[in-house]
């Protein structure tokens, strides 16, 4: 399973939950309407029993994420992103964190 969970500004806000089978890919969705210029959107993750571990950021357009295997991608507007796992296993199966800075 992956659980989404909001972190860092109020105005970041996600699903609190997402399900996948191992091998079939998912997106975990944020929004972040109150973006401001300049923010980059960062996504971490926390497996369990650890710390949270930085996993990609960008602040346009889509970046490739190599672990796990994937992309961000960030609506034209930035408004809102995506983490969209290409071939989730179960050794993903953490909380995915969604957070606005510089």
């Amino acid at each position: 399973f992956f659980a989404a969970v909001a972190a860092g500004r109020a105005q970041v806000q996600q699903e609190p939950w997402a399900e996948t089978t191992e091998g079939t890919a998912i997106s975990i969705n944020c929004s972040h309407p109150n973006i401001a210029l300049g923010d980059l959107i960062h996504w971490y993750r926390q497996l369990p029993g650890r710390g949270p571990a930085f996993l990609v950021s960008a602040h346009k357009d889509s970046k490739e994420m190599r672990v796990p295997p994937g992309r961000l991608r960030v609506a034209a507007d930035g408004r809102s992103s995506a983490l969209w796992l290409s071939r989730p296993r179960r050794g993903d199966a953490a909380v995915y964190y969604c957070a606005l800075g510089d």
